[in-house]
């Protein structure tokens, strides 16, 4: 009788635990909104700028049609848009009652509307040049998404992959080196990849055959790289600058695609490896969504045992995984070298790697959406450079936090609401 009474009680108590953490998940876009729209209302209302805003939307190059420039009072502007967000974040609470997820498009929509209002405050009185704003965000974004598109696949495959940073470091030297030794840029690309998926070798053989914590091996495979990098910058590049002095991909525009007005410049005037990471995230998407490949590596990583069971080898579907993700990785690192800067130096890639693990978290694991979430880091990235040309009155120090805070608000909003694969970072030990 007893056993009778408590089992109903028991569910009780887990159904009430269930909606507690339902209810705390339901809540937290709401108050993020709620955060920022407050925040709207001090910069636009409270601190409110007089003078009126340029968005010029001409790129470099000829259109078949010209945009004109929109004049926006930035006054009147941010009045707007802080009404706007005070009653979308008004709007989140009622939506999410009841246990209920506040869509993610309406989430959306309330950031694209805060972000023109801060641009409008923050530019106003100058000219902001929309198009060389958003070409030099995916230029920032290159290597994050490089760095994401490989963190996608190793985690999708059950490895976690913290080393991203250490794939970029070792394929941004080594894409230096070769491409200045042998004077061709395709070596120093294939030599960046060949060095990320070494140390992706390094990184699959600890955390596969070996069954070591797998973030415990990234993140000694990250300091080993960044001071090896150094070292070898400082004994050897340093000395020899011949070493150093990589030429760097040439913009090709493609006739007739970068004559569309606004996208046309920022998509279709770009250097080959741009035109490398379009095909490498409709490639991995593609790939593991659609093909054998892709279900046998996602079955490896929600359940290894499942598919051991089936006859899929786990730790060589790992192993080579991983080290196809380095590949990928490699060619990030080598845009640092040979798609911007034009030589090696003392981390370069500045924690970028960190940065493309928290897009594959904020993108949920897809190429598609870690892909977006990497070109919001550059974005929030080259925004403070933009604005710095500028004159904005906006503190350098403030917008040089600005992408780690937006990076921060934006996984942080995240927490509870995704899963990763079932067995990331879980090491399997039967099988073949």
């Amino acid at each position: 009788m007893t056993a009778i009474s408590t089992q109903p009680a028991a569910d009780v108590s887990a159904g009430s635990a269930r909606t507690a953490a339902e209810l705390t998940r339901s809540h937290k876009t709401p108050i993020i909104l709620t955060v920022f729209a407050v925040f709207g209302v001090v910069l636009f209302v409270l601190l409110a700028r007089s003078g009126t805003t340029t968005l010029d939307f001409a790129g470099q190059g000829v259109h078949t049609l010209t945009i004109p420039h929109l004049h926006l009072p930035a006054r009147g502007t941010g009045y707007v848009v802080a009404v706007i967000g005070v009653l979308m974040a008004a709007g989140a609470w009622v939506l999410g009652r009841g246990a209920r997820r506040v869509p993610s498009w309406y989430a959306a929509i309330f950031a694209v509307v805060l972000l023109v209002g801060f641009l409008v405050w923050a530019a106003a009185g100058h000219t902001l040049p929309l198009v060389g704003l958003l070409t030099g965000s995916l230029a920032l974004s290159a290597p994050i998404i490089f760095g994401a598109l490989g963190g996608v696949v190793s985690e999708r495959v059950g490895v976690v992959n913290i080393a991203i940073e250490a794939q970029l470091l070792a394929g941004a030297f080594v894409s230096a080196l070769i491409a200045s030794v042998t004077h061709s840029l395709i070596a120093g690309v294939v030599g960046a990849m060949a060095a990320s998926v070494l140390v992706s070798f390094v990184l699959g053989a600890f955390a596969v055959r070996y069954a070591v914590d797998q973030v415990i091996v990234g993140i000694v495979l990250n300091v080993l790289v960044l001071g090896l990098t150094n070292f070898l910058y400082q004994t050897v590049l340093v000395n020899s600058p011949a070493l150093n002095t990589p030429a760097t991909f040439h913009q090709l525009p493609i006739p007739g695609l970068v004559q569309i007005p606004i996208l046309g410049p920022i998509l279709f005037d770009q250097t080959i490896i741009i035109y490398l990471m379009y095909i490498a995230v409709i490639a991995v998407f593609v790939g593991m969504f659609k093909t054998r490949w892709g279900l046998r590596l996602r079955a490896v990583g929600e359940h290894p045992q499942a598919a051991d069971t089936v006859g899929i080898n786990v730790p060589r579907t790992r192993f080579w995984n991983v080290a196809l993700a380095g590949a990928i990785v490699g060619v990030g690192g080598a845009y640092f070298t040979l798609g911007s800067v034009g030589a090696f130096s003392q981390d370069v890639t500045s924690g970028l790697g960190y940065i493309a693990l928290a897009a594959v978290i904020f993108g949920k694991w897809d190429p598609i959406r870690a892909t977006f979430a990497a070109l919001l880091f550059g974005f929030a990235n080259n925004l403070q450079n933009v604005l710095g040309i500028i004159g904005s009155p906006v503190p350098s120090d403030f917008m040089l936090m600005l992408p780690y805070v937006v990076t921060i608000f934006a996984v942080a909003g995240l927490v509870g609401r995704v899963r990763g694969p079932a067995a990331s970072g879980k090491p399997y030990l039967g099988g073949h």
